[in-house]
């Protein structure tokens, strides 16, 4: 697959994640957080499997196996989706939609920053240019003054730490086993299931509450979960992490598109500028290394 085609992909994912932004928003009026997050990621899973077990039965004909090696590193990827997806759950209830979309914003330059400290991945050039440009236009479209600090900013800037460390999860994943049904299915499973044990047990729960949130579920589980995480799986196998997570930021323009088509709201001439911004820093990834060199694929995660 072309680099293009992977980046609309995750274009796509964008898409889709912009307009469950305000579903999320809604589902908390009827069931709490964690069992969301949840339930949501089992719902994935089960939408998810039939596509794994079909993809893992072609690959074993060509001598795939998944290696017990790679195993640990699934469930950490998993693990560390539902951190980042439960924080940010939480912190969009205790702070400003505001405040919450910019905060989020931090993991794209978070990315490539963890990226080389961790991995050693230097990053192509035009990325930190990119990334000051998405930076920039979330702030713009938070109206250019952010709100008091909250308890919630917190959980949400925890969250940003998370998205990225989970972006670059996925990019050294897919390199090494090339199995994006898989991955995307086992993340989702181990995601889901630390999600509903601990909501179960530790919220207020009964079956009227799902039963309340379903329309929110079924969308924001078959949507957002089944299709956009699994074509972040899927583009991530041909895009670098760094710009992988400059391409998911426009998720924030979507979301303000959706609220102005579906919720009647309107851009401000401010608001409109971080738009801008933000498409500039995504056409930048994929216009400036044409220019400026090739980007470098990430390399595999060595083995525990």
């Amino acid at each position: 697959m072309r680099r293009l085609y992977a980046n609309l992909l995750l274009l796509t994912a964008a898409l889709i994640w912009g307009v469950t932004f305000s579903i999320q928003q809604m589902a908390m009026r009827h069931i709490g957080p964690i069992t969301f997050t949840g339930l949501r990621f089992l719902m994935g899973a089960a939408a998810v499997l039939p596509f794994a077990l079909a993809e893992a039965r072609a690959k074993r004909r060509n001598g795939w196996r998944l290696e017990p090696a790679a195993l640990p590193w699934l469930a950490l990827t998993g693990s560390v989706l539902f951190s980042a997806a439960l924080l940010q759950q939480i912190g969009i209830a205790g702070t400003s939609v505001a405040n919450a979309g910019f905060l989020t914003a931090l993991y794209v330059p978070l990315t490539p920053i963890l990226g080389f400290l961790v991995l050693r991945h230097a990053p192509h050039p035009a990325i930190w240019a990119a990334a000051a440009a998405c930076v920039a236009g979330a702030y713009l479209m938070s109206g250019g003054a952010l709100d008091t600090l909250r308890e919630g900013d917190a959980w949400v800037l925890a969250g940003s730490v998370f998205w990225a460390c989970h972006i670059l999860l996925i990019g050294a994943m897919t390199a090494r086993l090339g199995a994006p049904f898989v991955i995307s299915c086992v993340q989702f499973a181990v995601c889901g299931a630390l999600g509903t044990v601990w909501g179960l047990t530790g919220e207020p729960f009964h079956w009227g509450m799902a039963v309340a949130a379903w329309p929110m579920l079924a969308f924001s589980g078959l949507m957002s979960v089944g299709v956009g995480f699994t074509l972040q799986v899927v583009g991530q196998r041909h895009t670098p992490a760094a710009d992988a997570s400059i391409i998911l930021s426009g998720e924030t323009v979507f979301a303000a598109i959706a609220g102005a088509i579906l919720l009647g709201e309107r851009l401000s001439p401010l608001e409109l500028q971080g738009c801008a911004l933000i498409l500039g820093g995504v056409l930048a990834v994929e216009l400036l290394p044409l220019t400026l060199g090739r980007l470098k694929r990430p390399r595999p995660l060595d083995a525990p």
